[in-house]
């Protein structure tokens, strides 16, 4: 198995997938006394020893690939106006709190060179500029591309070499009800294209991550990453159960959980 994966890293997302697991992704950084998906959410989680970001994409009205969960404004701004509806510049203008404002992907890329990105495009119009600045910067080595659609997943994949990727959402309830039924010749075919699987802890009221389950998937060669988790009890569990990363909003307990369970 380990010698499945390391090929594997060398074929796709050598960089990301340093260093060795088990692993904190910081879900759109670490937003306590910062706001989600700035670059002070980043720095903030970078400062408790998480090396790698869990971000999101869309895309503003002159192109440009934007750092933002949601489609709009309403929840992190107060305002009634969609991402691709207002400029980079417009939106770099927009206070978020903090003495932050919306980035791009370049800034985030730029800014924190030896940081890894998980990257969920989360519309078609993004995946160019996000192809783009991630060219741009030299960082497909320390990328992830994700996607909830497969095909904008694909897209962005096929156009960046290299890249590592992770399972969309309809992969994902064939995957973990092969890895439930423990058929990893199955289970192989549906993962051969990605490096990682990337679940909630349950997918259609499946568990997802069993002893079971996590050891189909390292037989399979990839990865297996939980989220969104932010409750101690739950990361210690899944720890303790071989998962190889935590997906979370709150990095800096899970980077205390993971130094406990290599401790």
């Amino acid at each position: 198995m380990a010698s499945l994966r390391r090929s594997r890293d060398r074929a796709a997302g050598e960089g990301f997938f340093s260093p060795a697991p088990p692993r904190v992704l910081a879900h759109r950084g670490l937003a306590i006394e910062a706001p989600e998906n700035t670059l002070l959410a980043f720095a903030k989680a970078l400062a408790v020893g998480v090396t790698h970001i869990e971000t999101d994409v869309h895309v503003s009205a002159d192109g440009v690939a934007m750092i933002s969960h949601d489609p709009d404004l309403r929840r992190v701004a107060g305002r009634r106006v969609a991402v691709d509806h207002l400029t980079s510049q417009e939106l770099r203008r927009i206070d978020l709190g903090w003495g932050q404002n919306f980035c791009s992907l370049a800034e985030a890329l730029d800014g924190f060179p030896d940081a890894r990105f998980n990257i969920d495009i989360k519309i078609s119009g993004a995946i160019g500029p996000a192809v783009d600045a991630i060219r741009a910067a030299g960082a497909t080595k320390r990328v992830l591309i994700g996607s909830f659609s497969p095909r904008r997943r694909v897209a962005a994949v096929r156009m960046l070499p290299g890249v590592a990727t992770s399972i969309s959402a309809r992969g994902a309830v064939a995957a973990v009800a092969a890895a439930r039924g423990g058929s990893v010749a199955s289970l192989r075919r549906i993962v051969r294209d990605v490096q990682a699987v990337q679940l909630p802890e349950s997918v259609l009221r499946m568990r997802a991550f069993t002893p079971r389950t996590i050891a189909a998937f390292h037989a399979a060669g990839v990865e297996v990453h939980a989220w969104t988790i932010n409750e101690i009890p739950a990361m210690d569990r899944l720890l303790a159960l071989g998962v190889d990363g935590l997906v979370t909003d709150r990095a800096d307990l899970a980077v205390e959980a993971v130094a406990r369970f290599a401790g």
